[in-house]
């Protein structure tokens, strides 16, 4: 149990080191071209995946953290019901670094930090984070577990 947490803590670490870096760096809502694809953005969402529900009228701080601390303890418990099932805790240790990076935020400044963004064509991907990183990798992972095996219930 204790690798699938020093993962989780080490995604933490490096999802909150990375946005008091471009929070010191980058002023709200500026951003600085990297390549042609790829620019650095600072941006606060009070919302949930792609802004959803960020212009509520505040009660959606609570929500998301009231589901992030759920989530977690149910991580928790599953971890330690499959803890020697390598490939599905990592993803959970994934989910889980990610979420409570993504809480931290919640709890302290009242939204989550956002600076990655993608383009192409004028088109841009919402701009997303390292813990956003690590729960879709984390997903992405479940699912391919599920396609792999059946777990006994």
């Amino acid at each position: 149990m204790s690798r699938w947490l020093a993962i989780a803590a080490v995604l933490i670490v490096l999802d909150q080191a990375s946005k008091f870096w471009i929070t010191q760096w980058l002023a709200d809502g500026h951003s600085v071209e990297v390549t042609s694809f790829f620019n650095l953005v600072l941006v606060h969402n009070a919302g949930a995946a792609f802004s959803f529900l960020a212009n509520a009228a505040g009660w959606q701080r609570g929500f998301f953290i009231a589901i992030a601390l759920i989530a977690a303890g149910w991580i928790i418990f599953l971890l330690r019901r499959h803890a020697r099932e390598t490939f599905f805790c990592c993803a959970l240790a994934l989910i889980l670094g990610g979420a409570l990076g993504n809480l931290i935020d919640r709890i302290w400044i009242g939204a989550v930090v956002d600076f990655l963004d993608f383009h192409a064509a004028g088109w841009h991907w919402p701009a997303f984070n390292v813990a956003d990183s690590a729960i879709t990798c984390g997903a992405a992972m479940l699912v391919a577990d599920s396609l792999r095996a059946t777990r006994a219930a």
